[in-house]
């Protein structure tokens, strides 16, 4: 049986985030928690979530109080925190200068670690892969606190906890995972693994202002008012999509794989959840980007069926200011996208029979000009 703290947070006052923090930890062991979390002279790594370069504030990111309120609690337990994440546009430097953090992190001499230079390392037990290029400050680090963004994602349905470590795969590297394991399932085998790698050791997530819809960057924000604390990442994303509608956990794919290698708590029987009560915290009405994941059979029926009922992304052109960024994170180029003229201006269009639903232009366009939409198929099959 694995602890998870459910906290109730309605506002970004760093005050009111440290005080419902130390709450968690007190509800999880308190001092003797903390102690046994971070031993003595260890090097503590903070990773927060920063997809992009964006504004302090900003549903696609992790709220800069949030780290701020983490630092004031763990100062008393190392002298040695670093921060640090791998954007999927921007470098990390302008990532931590526009979101805050930078500022942050130097009122409280906290460093900013290497998320530039691969280590390449090994991992022993792999579910799917034991060779890894991985972040140095990932590496150099003895103990790593995840600071997840809850939102929506449209290849993961869901980002938190576990998915928050592809951000120490530097740079381009993330591009050549969406090329290897082109469906969620697989994906998320490898992310179980990645966690394995950096032995994640703690999660915080920010769920006081959630992202709904399209997401993870171009979605809407919304109130959750949820701070969500564990060791057992599995666990409190268990807790987080209970939160915002989904019935089922394993209906979210990195979770079914979870339960299937056994690889950390999942259902809700297995989690003991202290603090506030999951029903009385549910989002009614939350916007999911996608409702229930489908594994088939053999890779050969999986990529049939892709082509077949799997949604695609899709463009609102007026939204559209031709910066070709879609094209340029594409792991699949150049070969999926190529561009037409449309009222003056250069537009996207995909191949989909080569397209491998990653949905990295989704992800990262800074307009929100993409979409994900089912297909009609998917409506007479009644799949959702």
């Amino acid at each position: 049986m694995e602890t998870v703290a459910l906290l109730k947070c309605t506002d970004y006052e760093v005050e009111n985030i440290e005080r419902k923090l130390r709450e968690g930890f007190e509800l999880l062991g308190g001092e003797s928690f903390l102690r046994e979390l971070i031993p003595a002279n260890s090097r503590v790594l903070l990773k927060p979530n920063f997809l992009s370069a964006v504004e302090k504030g900003s549903p696609v990111i992790t709220h800069c109080a949030v780290f701020e309120a983490v630092i004031r609690i763990i100062k008393d337990y190392s002298s040695s925190i670093s921060f640090g994440d791998s954007p999927g546009t921007d470098s990390p430097a302008k990532a931590a200068e526009r979101s805050g953090f930078m500022e942050v992190a130097g009122r409280y001499g906290v460093k900013s670690a290497d998320f530039s230079t691969p280590i390449h390392v090994e991992l022993d037990n792999a579910i799917m892969y034991k060779y890894w290029d991985i972040a140095q400050g990932a590496v150099e680090t003895d103990v790593l606190i995840t600071l997840p963004k809850l939102k929506t994602h449209g290849m993961m349905y869901y980002t938190g906890a576990v998915k928050n470590q592809f951000g120490c795969v530097p740079g381009f590297r993330k591009a050549e995972w969406h090329t290897k394991q082109r469906d969620p399932y697989d994906f998320s085998k490898m992310l179980l693994d990645l966690n394995s790698m950096v032995r994640t050791s703690f999660a915080i997530l920010d769920g006081i202002v959630a992202m709904e819809g399209n997401g993870p960057r171009n979605g809407n924000p919304r109130q959750v008012n949820a701070i969500i604390m564990g060791k057992a990442l599995t666990a409190v994303d268990s807790v987080a999509v209970r939160l915002i509608g989904y019935n089922n956990v394993l209906d979210v794919p990195h979770l079914k794989a979870a339960q299937d290698y056994k690889w950390g708590a999942v259902l809700p029987g297995e989690i003991n959840v202290l603090g506030e009560k999951i029903n009385n915290m549910r989002c009614k009405g939350f916007k999911l980007a996608r409702e229930k994941f489908i594994e088939f059979s053999t890779p050969a029926v999986n990529r049939f069926l892709t082509q077949l009922i799997a949604p695609n992304p899709v463009l609102v052109p007026d939204k559209c200011i031709s910066c070709f960024k879609c094209k340029e994170v594409c792991p699949e180029k150049p070969n999926v996208i190529t561009f037409k003229d449309f009222k003056g201006k250069k537009i996207p269009t995909w191949n989909y029979s080569k397209c491998i639903r990653c949905f990295c232009c989704q992800e990262l366009c800074p307009e929100g000009a993409i979409i994900i939409k089912n297909k009609a198929v998917r409506d007479i099959l009644k799949i959702k």
